[in-house]
């Protein structure tokens, strides 16, 4: 499968298949046994913490909240005393998110594996962006290392993002609507492409990045501000008719 997988990305785009080549084979391993549930929780958790920081206060959760060093079930996360999610270390924000989480897991808003199996990626995040204080980044690095889903561009990630512009030698950062229409190329492998970004500023550390093959040009989107101005010349128009016709009848 990695090989297929390279052969489309270096195909379909020379630049990437560059990166390819520095880097090598095709390594992301995803934790499919870990229930949505779970990951969404390790990610509340994760929010605005370093690695370490993060796991000590999962290893207190499990301890205090769960049974025999098992991860808590949604309903011992709703039983437990906000005394005892603030002596594993979460905020009190972070207690609200972990506790919604619980409650629409119960729902059955954010359901189990097997469920999301046959759902879309845009209609997984539909649904579990309505978890407090979970957002489209958050699910997409669910829907990409818990669920294995091939075609994912978290085109909001800053690694993502200055992984393209180191790799395709651009001075700015790439916009994520304009970098989402670039990598339209490496459908249906998006995940991998993503995956080969985040490699490339690694490469980029160790003065191994290769120098681009080509030179790259994003696919321009139209300004607000002009869009702004249009909308606004479309608005005077129609005041200024209305207008005469209201003089014409005088």
């Amino acid at each position: 499968m990695s090989k297929k997988i390279i052969k489309h990305l270096s195909t379909a785009d020379l630049v990437m298949g560059g990166v390819i080549t520095a880097v090598g084979a095709y390594k992301l391993k995803a934790d499919t046994e870990c229930s949505p549930f779970q990951a969404l929780a390790r990610a509340i958790a994760h929010q605005q913490l370093n690695g370490t920081a993060a796991n000590t206060i999962l290893a207190r959760f499990i301890n205090s909240v769960g049974t025999a060093g098992q991860f808590p079930t949604p309903e011992q996360v709703l039983a437990a005393p906000e005394t005892t999610l603030r002596a594993a270390g979460f905020s009190f924000a972070k207690i609200a998110s972990l506790r919604d989480l619980a409650a629409k897991t119960i729902e059955g808003i954010v359901p189990d594996r097997e469920t999301l199996a046959v759902l879309s990626n845009d209609e997984i995040v539909e649904r579990l962006t309505q978890v407090r204080g979970i957002g489209r980044w958050t699910v997409e690095m669910m829907l990409m290392f818990q669920l294995d889903r091939p075609d994912v561009l978290p085109v909001d990630d800053f690694g993502v993002r200055n992984g393209f512009r180191l790799a395709y030698g651009l001075r700015k950062m790439p916009a994520p609507k304009a970098l989402a229409l670039f990598g339209e190329r490496w459908a249906p492998h998006r995940t991998a492409a993503a995956w080969y970004l985040w490699r490339a500023v690694e490469l980029h550390r160790a003065g191994t990045l290769p120098v681009p093959t080509e030179p790259t040009k994003l696919p321009r989107l139209p300004r607000l501000r002009r869009a702004v101005k249009r909308l606004k010349k479309k608005v005077r128009a129609k005041l200024n008719a209305r207008r005469a016709r209201t003089a014409s009848r005088r």
